[in-house]
This record gives structure tokens, C-alpha cells and sequence, in this order.
């Protein structure tokens, strides 16, 4: 053969490959997808870039392409936990009386395995199986729960607040450890106890231990209950809290109690807070919608704040400072200087000072509320004192309002919506 027939005999085995043996040999483990008029193609691709399921692509050089994820697990779960919400993503949360009864139930109903003549073996098959099954149904729901309760270093600043403030440092995180806790015991009693009925010689023997194990079970699941009713309470406490939308331009309500934050959010909103005269009316964070030419936006009344070091402030006080720290709000600042509210001039203007230092990046509207209340203080228009003019007037550029009367509603709506579409163009650079 020529030099030249070699050649193009090598040439055709290096680019044309054979098709007979490797598809016999990959057809299974490769896979086939439907190709045009019915006919099979390999799923096999010689590409040199892919898209992997996230967008990022893969080069391989022309080899056998292999697509893969631009995240680990872990990665996922913290990318897709960014927003806040994940309270009402919280598992249904069954009462311990009701997880046992319906175990119980079902571990009744198991029957021996079919085919096991020996009536000592079918009984102690029976016993184990029954004990076996009441340990699942009891710690399969445990660790469901255990599982979905979001973990906090996962979730957003604000909602870790939330939690933090609402159960105290370090509970939620004990009580998830308890219910663990529980599971793992439900699991190694009921082991034990299936394993002693499995080794019954005798109907009557396996009966007596199955009757001992299951007491045990139930008396370790009653030990333990507690914790389950206090990973209902959370559930409950966590579930009801109202969703804050981080992307959504949002304006909080900030000022001390009793100064008639509630009111205005009351007008302002869709939101119907309670109305009552007494401090700390609002003891959580409540929500409210604003719609304005077709956009929505979201209206919180926050606590009261006291005159006192933030050290001392108590977790209700702390709820408003959370909210402020971790969600891209517009502050409307409340006024009463009317002295019904039950905080002083003197004092709501040193809180008003801190809070404003604090938080002096973020847009800002002052409002003097119950302005009804007031004696004219046109007279007093040539003080110098910053203190003096803040009790006759408030804050410099405040709107002077009242609910009763009316006064300044109007004005106030109309700044309230050109500070949010402000916001709403702020917020984009904020996620940047």
C-alpha cells in the first residue's frame, strides 16, 4: 500500500468514528432523547461551551461537555434567602397531643409480615414492626421541622432582628436543639425496645415488651412534649409577622410613644393599627400600602422610643432601631408637642437627635402632630434657641398636622409620595 493510502486510512480513523459497538455499550447509561421524525439521537455533546442551569458557562475544550453547578448547596441556600419572608415559609407545626395520637394510631394498624406460620415469630414480627413505626411517626415529624426552620445565619439581617428580639438571644436556636434532642431519644428507645421484641421466644414474651416499649416510647415523647409547644409558639409568633418587601420603597413611622405615629399611618395607608392612648400602643412592627399612580408602597408604624441610652432600650424599642438598620426605609418623624402624648418637649428632642445623627443617610420628613393642641407660638418666631424653637415650632421644614382637624393632611400626603418615589430611585443604588 502507498504511503498516500496509509495516510488517508489514518485520517479516517481519527475523525470518523464508529457508532456500532460504544452505542450498544452506552445506550443505557447515556441516555437518548427523541430526534426529528421519531428517530433516537445520542444525548451525547461535542461542544465547546455549555450554559450550566444557572447561567455560567462551561469550556471544555471540545471534550465530552459536563454541565456543572455554579453554586454549592450551601451557596444556593444563601443566594435564594437574601429577601425577607421566610416566616410564612415555615412548616405546619402539629400539637405534641396530636403527633402522638395519630402515631399511635398507625402503629396499631401495622399487621406481621405475610407468610410467618410460627405464631411466636409472627408476634415478635408484629411487636417490632408496631414499635418500629410508632418511633418513625413520632421522629419523622421532628426532624421535618427541625430541617425547614430557617437557620438564622441564612436569613435576612432584619429577620434575624425579629428573632432575636422576639425570643431572646440564643432561644430559637435552643429550642430547635430541643426538639433535635427529643428525636434523637424517640429514635434510641424505640430501637432498643424493637430490638428486644425481635428477640422474643415466646407470643406472650413479645407481647409484654411490646407493650413495655411502647410505654417507654410514649413516656419519652411526654418528657420531651415541651419543646415541641414551644416550636409551635415560635412558629405561630414568627408566622404572624408582617412581610417587609426589602426592594419596595417603604416609609417608617419614628418617633415617642403616644405622638400619633398610628393615626397618621392610619391615613396615610391601607393599614388600620390600633388607636389607643397610652404609650407603647404599638408593640410591633405593623404595615400598611400606599398606592400612587400605579405603584406600590409599603407604610410601618414602629414603637415608641424613650429618652434613655440604647443599651437600655427594651426589645420593643429595639424592633423600630431594626427596622431602621436593615430595610432601606424613609423616615417620617413624629412630633407632639402638644404635651398629651406623655414624653416631654425636652426629652422628644434629644431623642429626635440621636435618632436623626444615627441615621442621617437616610431621606427624612418631620411632621408636628395634634397641632389642634397648640397655642400660637406666632409670637415667638425671633427665638435663637435651638431647644426653645424646637418646643414652639419642631424641627425646621416640619409640616404642623391634625388628624381631628385635617389641618395639613393634604401637604403631608403630597411630601409623603414625592419622598418615595425619591426612595424608589435611591433603592437600586442601595442593592448595587
Amino acid at each position: 500500500m502507498s504511503s498516500t493510502s496509509r495516510a488517508f486510512n489514518l485520517l479516517q480513523k481519527c475523525y470518523i468514528p464508529s457508532f456500532k459497538a460504544p452505542m450498544r455499550s452506552t445506550r443505557r447509561s447515556l441516555g437518548f432523547t427523541p430526534g426529528i421524525n421519531g428517530m433516537r439521537s445520542s444525548s451525547i455533546c461535542f461542544a465547546h461551551e455549555l450554559l450550566s442551569p444557572t447561567g455560567k458557562i462551561v469550556k471544555n475544550g471540545g471534550k465530552r461537555s459536563t454541565v456543572v453547578p455554579s453554586h454549592s448547596p450551601k451557596e444556593e441556600k444563601v443566594l435564594n434567602n437574601q429577601g425577607v419572608g421566610a416566616f410564612q415559609k415555615l412548616p405546619m407545626v402539629m400539637p405534641a397531643i396530636d403527633i402522638l395520637s395519630s402515631a399511635q394510631r398507625k402503629a396499631r394498624n401495622v399487621s406481621p409480615t405475610k407468610g410467618i406460620a410460627n405464631i411466636a415469630k409472627r408476634e415478635r414480627n408484629k411487636a417490632a414492626k408496631q414499635l418500629d413505626t410508632l418511633m418513625k411517626e413520632l421522629a419523622v415529624p421532628l426532624r421535618t421541622y427541625i430541617e425547614n426552620f430557617p437557620n438564622k445565619k441564612y436569613l435576612h439581617p432584619y429577620e434575624c432582628s425579629l428573632i432575636e428580639l422576639t425570643f431572646g438571644d440564643g432561644n430559637y436556636e435552643q429550642i430547635l436543639g430541643r426538639v433535635d434532642s427529643l428525636r434523637k431519644k424517640l429514635i434510641s428507645v424505640g430501637k432498643e425496645h424493637a430490638s428486644l421484641c425481635a428477640q422474643s421466644s415466646t407470643k406472650r414474651e413479645a407481647e409484654e415488651r411490646l407493650g413495655e416499649g411502647l410505654k417507654k416510647v410514649q413516656e419519652a415523647f411526654n418528657q420531651g412534649k415541651n419543646a415541641l409547644d414551644d416550636l409551635l409558639y415560635v412558629a405561630k409568633s414568627l408566622r404572624a409577622m408582617p412581610v417587609i418587601d426589602p426592594h419596595l420603597p417603604t416609609l417608617c413611622l419614628v418617633g415617642a410613644p403616644n405622638v400619633g405615629k398610628s393615626s397618621l399611618v392610619r391615613i396615610l395607608s391601607s393599614g388600620k393599627p390600633e388607636v389607643c392612648n397610652y404609650p407603647f400602643t404599638t408593640r410591633g412592627v405593623l404595615m400598611g400600602h400606599i398606592m400612587l399612580n400605579y405603584e406600590r408602597f409599603q407604610v410601618t408604624d414602629t414603637p415608641g422610643l424613650l429618652r434613655r441610652h440604647e443599651d437600655d432600650r427594651n426589645n420593643i424599642e429595639r424592633l423600630t432601631l431594626a427596622v431602621l438598620s436593615h430595610l432601606p426605609t424613609a423616615v417620617l418623624y413624629v412630633h407632639d408637642l402638644s404635651g398629651d402624648c406623655g414624653t416631654s418637649a425636652d426629652d422628644q428632642f434629644f431623642i429626635y437627635k440621636e435618632i436623626k445623627e444615627k441615621y442621617s443617610n437616610r431621606l427624612w420628613l418631620d411632621v408636628v402632630s395634634k397641632c389642634d393642641l397648640l397655642e400660637d407660638s406666632s409670637t415667638s418666631a425671633c427665638i435663637s434657641n435651638e431647644l426653645d424653637r424646637y418646643k414652639a415650632f419642631g424641627p425646621e421644614g416640619a409640616i404642623p398636622v391634625s388628624v381631628t382637624s385635617g389641618m395639613g393632611i393634604e401637604e403631608l400626603k403630597a411630601k409623603v409620595y414625592q419622598l418615595l418615589l425619591s426612595q424608589m430611585t435611591q433603592i437600586p443604588a442601595q442593592e448595587g
